[in-house]
């Protein structure tokens, strides 16, 4: 590499400033690798930096939370660029699943002195992710919350009262699935989750993965069951006694999702868009190099 360039999300949130510009500088600049920090407003801002920073022969070092590590791994994916991580977001999920630093001295050391770890991306549709992708219900909650925020609360009050509703009122899904090329399936589902590899779905570690690189996409459906179902899975879930088939789950590289509807709200790592139906859900094996601990 011949140089380090950060990329900063200036819409990640109140912290992401001047201050926040100074501290990085003098981080790299303390571990003997100067950066030239930039600052952005959305995702379109940050593929641009990132492409250029990599056509430079830049490490390319991405700061903020799971949205903005998308767009940065979204441009770098399949080019052979390295990523670096400083995880400055609300949930840091990729970050958490890599075993990162939280701190931001210490990210900023693994992204200079770590080592080289080769992870595959999810897509739906052309747009990558890192996490999961969903249908249904995760949609309503994301929308949900960003409303709420936009009526001043904080983003984890907006997230619960977005439940709340989200909870009370689902609007359950028809979607014929397609897995691997076989005969397809067609279920009523207030919920269809497509994580890039498996997912813990029981206990305190419920929501985390133990791979990033095993090949595959983990797919999960909720059967139809209203809102007391819905509340009463979640909880057996935490507590780790779900019944055998409440969840239908399966790996797949390859999920073609039909729906009735020609354009369907589609939910991946922290964000929503509108797509066209039908979605093509594929797992690009060992896609991206990212920095991580030695």
């Amino acid at each position: 590499m011949t140089g380090v360039t950060c990329i900063l999300n200036a819409a990640a949130g109140p912290g992401h400033g001047p201050e926040m510009v100074g501290q990085i500088t003098r981080l790299f600049a303390g571990a003997g690798s100067p950066a030239h920090v930039v600052m952005v407003q959305d995702g379109a801002g940050i593929m641009a930096q990132v492409r250029q920073a990599a056509e430079r022969g830049h490490l390319v070092v991405a700061g903020g939370g799971d949205g903005t590590v998308n767009a940065a791994a979204a441009a770098l994916a399949g080019t052979g660029g390295v990523l670096g991580v400083l995880p400055l977001g609300t949930c840091n999920h990729f970050a958490r699943d890599l075993g990162l630093p939280l701190d931001l001295a210490g990210a900023v050391r693994t992204a200079l002195t770590g080592r080289v770890r080769v992870v595959d991306v999810g897509e739906v549709n052309g747009q990558v992710f890192l996490n999961n992708s969903s249908l249904g219900l995760y949609p309503q909650l994301v929308r949900g919350r960003i409303a709420e925020q936009k009526q001043g609360h904080r983003k984890w009050v907006a997230l619960a009262m977005a439940a709340v509703s989200c909870l009370r009122h689902p609007v359950p899904l028809l979607v014929r699935l397609q897995v691997d090329g076989a005969e397809a399936l067609v279920r009523r589902t207030p919920l269809l989750f497509v994580g890039n590899n498996r997912y813990d779905m029981i206990g305190l570690h419920m929501g985390g993965r133990t791979r990033l690189d095993g090949g595959q996409l983990w797919v999960c459906l909720a059967d139809d069951a209203g809102s007391a179902g819905l509340l009463g899975l979640a909880v057996r879930a935490l507590a780790g006694r779900l019944r055998p088939g409440e969840l239908d789950m399966r790996d797949t590289a390859d999920l073609r999702v039909g729906t009735r509807r020609r354009r369907v709200e589609v939910a991946w790592d922290g964000e929503v868009k509108t797509m066209q139906a039908p979605l093509h859900y594929r797992i690009r094996p060992a896609a991206l190099r990212v920095m991580v601990p030695n």
